[in-house]
Order: C-alpha cells, then sequence, then structure tokens
C-alpha cells in the first residue's frame, strides 16, 4: 500500500536550514507529482511546495517562495524540501503526499498521511 515517510525535521533557530526528505513507496513514483504541505497548531495543513512528475513545474506557497526548494529524485523515489531563512513561522509538522494529479495535489485533499516530520524554528 501507499506510504510515506518523512524525516529530517528538528529545532533550528531563525535563519537557520534544514533538508527534509520522504521516501514514497506502494507507487509509481515516476508518474506522480509530489507535494510539501505542514500543518502549525491550531491551523488548517496548507501546501508549501509541490513539483511535477519530472520536475518541470515548481509551484510555493507565498510564503516560502525565494527560501524552501523542493527537488525529487525519481531513482530513489525520494522528495526533499531545501528549507533556509527558517523563520519561527514555518513552524509545523511537514508532510509529504503523491497525485498523478498536479492540479489536485495543491488540494491537498486525502484520507492518507505520513507521520510526518516535526520543524521547530525557535531561539
Amino acid at each position: 500500500q501507499v506510504q510515506f515517510v518523512e524525516s529530517g525535521g528538528g529545532l533550528v533557530q531563525p535563519g537557520g536550514s534544514l533538508r527534509l526528505s520522504c521516501a514514497a513507496s506502494g507507487i509509481i513514483f515516476s508518474i506522480y507529482a509530489m507535494g510539501w504541505y505542514r500543518q502549525a497548531p491550531g491551523k488548517q495543513r496548507e501546501l508549501v511546495a509541490a513539483i511535477t512528475r519530472g520536475g518541470g513545474s515548481i509551484n510555493y506557497a507565498e510564503s516560502v517562495k525565494g527560501r524552501f526548494t523542493i527537488s525529487r529524485d525519481n531513482a530513489k523515489n525520494m522528495v526533499y524540501l531545501q528549507m533556509n531563512s527558517l523563520k519561527p513561522e514555518d513552524t509545523a509538522v511537514y508532510y509529504c503526499n503523491a497525485d498523478p494529479s498536479f492540479t489536485r495535489l495543491t488540494k491537498g485533499e486525502y484520507d492518507y498521511w505520513g507521520q510526518g516530520t516535526q520543524v521547530t524554528v525557535s531561539s
């Protein structure tokens, strides 16, 4: 069955960097668009970044543009999120998900989510 395992989170000071990884299994990874989402306490889950199956098109939330970079390795069934210049408002649990439709991916309406990885930005 489909499984996503997110890793790489942690505690970092404002201005610091983290690289998140998501290992996907149970899907033909190369035909799926991939997305990173986050959910802060008391807030709805939101899309942070999305990448098409070949990596030719990428979308970012306005709040992370210029700071975050999404990438993927289809040979390894992995998607990454490089996060630089982190701010306290980036604190959240980060998740990945997949969809053959890039449009559907941006909506993030899924029943299944992995365990996520906690990112805390604090001094």
